[in-house]
């Protein structure tokens, strides 16, 4: 539930590339990827690109809270080619993030299969006997006093892969309202996580594609 939903207005649009195939978009942080299911939950990076191109699609989609790179489709065939990529894992995703506390090893991964926890949702939870595979890969850049600032590699790209699995390590992100703690949640105004680099193919040329949108945090 989406609640005092108030999306950013400016930009936007932030477009950092767009050809007759694809758009790529740096989606802020509090907008739906989607509409959602309420009226007043229409506005979207998806709505307001169909306002200028009414034949974009939907490939992959950022939570609310997150910010960072979005590409779409402007037609039926890129659509399908750029579905096949993300399906077989072959894009390649990075995000920066903002953990609780200080991560004592350098670098590692996190395995853990992931549901939905239905009676929470849209929150999701480990779940062995019937959760989906989830592989996250980490790297941390820098450590304060009171927090870590990490490199995130995600491997599969389930819903809330990246903010539960970071919550299991016993470092939450800050600003996550479903799975910091309250000092976590309340040190941070938004959610510290940003989708800040994108690859793919190009569903039409084949050219190797490389994309950036600095972090704001």
């Amino acid at each position: 539930m989406l609640l005092d939903y108030k999306p950013p207005l400016s930009p936007y649009l932030d477009i950092l590339y767009q050809d007759d195939a694809i758009l790529v978009l740096n989606k802020p942080s509090g907008l739906l990827t989607v509409p959602g299911k309420a009226p007043e939950h229409f506005d979207s990076l998806d709505y307001r690109v169909r306002r200028v191109w009414p034949h974009a699609r939907i490939v992959h989609r950022l939570d609310m809270a997150t910010s960072g790179l979005v590409v779409m489709a402007m037609h039926l065939d890129a659509q399908r080619h750029l579905n096949r990529q993300f399906q077989q894992r072959t894009t390649q995703k990075r995000y920066m993030a903002v953990l609780e506390g200080q991560i004592r090893t350098s670098q590692g991964a996190v395995e853990l299969p992931l549901i939905c926890d239905w009676p929470n949702r849209p929150k999701q939870k480990v779940c062995f006997e019937y959760g989906k595979p989830a592989l996250t890969y980490f790297e941390v850049l820098e450590k304060n006093a009171d927090s870590s600032r990490v490199l995130l590699k995600p491997v599969t790209g389930r819903s809330h892969q990246l903010r539960v699995h970071m919550q299991w390590l016993g470092h939450p992100i800050l600003g996550d309202k479903f799975y910091a703690s309250e000092q976590g949640y309340q040190k941070a105004e938004r959610l510290l996580l940003h989708a800040f680099s994108l690859a793919f193919v190009h569903p039409v040329t084949a050219n190797e594609l490389y994309f950036e949108a600095s972090c704001p945090f």
